[in-house]
């Protein structure tokens, strides 16, 4: 359905926001960080609901308190010493942050907190430039 003849087309309502919520934004990252929750196929080895939420709370919100999401994720890895990959039951953390020294230092203490938590030898982490508006 079209406006009738003459009448001004309506104007998209403008993004307003703040620092932290900007309406558009240039300057900005998009990382994704993969968190090895333990074998796919042995629950009595893997991290439970409970102690990832307390790793979130403590580790990872208190660093990025804006936003940020978190997915369930099935994977695959093999370390080097293993004959074939093991099946993995991961979370994926998704945090659009400022393109700063300070985020970046942040993304690699969450990343440092979560292998002295775990023994983990990685948690993997991609960075990528994001246009982000809210």
């Amino acid at each position: 359905m079209h406006p009738p003849a003459g009448t001004p087309a309506p104007v998209p309502p403008a993004l307003h926001g703040d620092q932290a919520h900007p309406g558009q934004a240039q300057g900005w990252v998009e990382s994704r960080l993969y968190f090895g929750l333990g074998p796919a196929d042995h629950p009595e080895k893997r991290i439970d609901d409970a102690q990832w939420r307390d790793f979130l709370n403590k580790e990872v919100t208190p660093r990025f308190p804006a936003g940020l999401s978190v997915l369930d994720v099935y994977g695959r890895w093999q370390d080097k010493k293993q004959s074939s990959p093991e099946r993995l039951r991961l979370k994926l953390l998704i945090i659009d942050h400022s393109d700063t020294q300070e985020d970046s230092g942040r993304i690699e203490a969450v990343r440092a907190s979560w292998k002295q938590c775990t023994g983990d030898q990685s948690a993997l982490a991609v960075t990528e430039p994001a246009d982000v508006s809210f």
